[in-house]
């Protein structure tokens, strides 16, 4: 694998767009410059992290982690990963899972006392994946509300 496991550069815009379609995203959104801030904005921010697999030149499976300050726990930040994807003719290769350890080393590095994952997949062999990644559904219960 060529070029291997970092953080996405800010000229890769539309490929993570074009990736974030093998999810659940049905089109790319349009160039505005709402679009233009909210990405300068997450590059800015040292807490978000877009973690990318990128092999021969093309982003082929990315994560994101979140390191949330926190008044609990000693002040320890948590993250939260979102945003678990890979192009479905780069899957099964460890991508994602690279990706996926990346974001433990940053949330370490943060200080965080915790990771949380969620998911909306019943998926048997990906809910398997995610155990094997290290999580487990068993210490917190997930509730959603959309908005």
């Amino acid at each position: 694998m060529s070029g291997g496991i970092r953080e996405i550069r800010q000229l890769e815009l539309e490929e993570l767009l074009n990736l974030y379609t093998h999810l659940h995203e049905t089109d790319i959104p349009p160039e505005t410059p709402a679009r233009d801030a909210l990405w300068k904005a997450l590059l800015a921010d040292p807490n978000y992290h877009i973690i990318v697999a990128e092999v021969d030149g093309r982003l082929c499976a990315s994560c994101t982690l979140v390191v949330v300050p926190n008044l609990t726990r000693g002040l320890r930040p948590y993250g939260v990963v979102e945003n678990v994807v890979t192009r479905r003719e780069y899957r099964r290769r460890g991508l994602a899972s690279a990706c996926l350890n990346r974001a433990r080393e940053l949330a370490q590095a943060a200080g965080c006392y915790k990771l949380m994952l969620l998911t909306g997949t019943k998926d048997a062999s990906i809910l398997r994946f995610y155990e094997q990644a290290g999580y487990n559904s068993r210490d917190k219960t997930a509730f959603v509300q959309w908005l």
